[in-house]
């Protein structure tokens, strides 16, 4: 090869190299836009996307309740089948009058008010979880569940921090105790 034949190829690959590279530049990410809002500390409630009921089962369990109005369990066995499918606007009258027949019982106490949280009322969900203290003040449901509550609800995370410190007090071993040392994370690297 001659140089005049290698000079063109130098001057060809040489733009070649360079059309490259600045398409290469160009097309690169843009910079990380540095965001201003805080993220969420804990999970965000997931959106309400309603799920099947059986509506055999809701038919049957209905029948039962009309012919059994001190039946406190069927009550609560047809608010769980809206509660589990995200209907909690369906769960909220059959809990509550699971809880007018039996007002002693925590867990459906504790996830009435977790209805409440999800259909927006914040302080309908904190009363009911005071309820439910009422009846046991060590139920660590009811305390990661007011925790969560207040700091979603309110954006009170140093409530919400107390209140997971006494799960984790009450009962360390717990799942609510693990549930509540990684809000405490979270909310800790949330906000500093």
């Amino acid at each position: 090869m001659n140089r005049n034949q290698w000079l063109p190829l130098f001057v060809s690959l040489v733009f070649a190299t360079g059309l490259m590279g600045w398409i290469v530049w160009s097309q690169r990410p843009a910079e990380p836009v540095v965001s201003t809002q805080v993220a969420p500390p804990v999970e965000s409630p997931p959106t309400q996307i309603t799920s099947p009921v059986d509506e055999a089962r809701v038919a049957e369990l209905r029948v039962v309740a009309e012919r059994s109005p001190q039946d406190s369990q069927v009550r609560v066995d047809l608010g769980y089948l809206y509660f589990e499918a995200q209907r909690f606007e369906q769960a909220i009258p059959w809990f509550e009058s699971a809880l007018a027949l039996d007002p002693r019982d925590v867990s459906v106490s504790t996830d009435l008010g977790v209805a409440y949280f999800y259909t927006d009322d914040i302080d309908r969900a904190l009363g009911q979880f005071a309820r439910s203290l009422e009846v046991d003040p060590a139920h660590a449901q009811t305390l990661l569940d007011i925790g969560i509550v207040l700091a979603l609800g309110k954006q009170d995370f140093e409530g919400a921090i107390e209140a997971w410190e006494e799960v984790r007090r009450l009962d360390p071993d717990s799942p609510e105790a693990l549930a509540a040392t990684d809000a405490i994370e979270r909310i800790g690297t949330a906000h500093p």
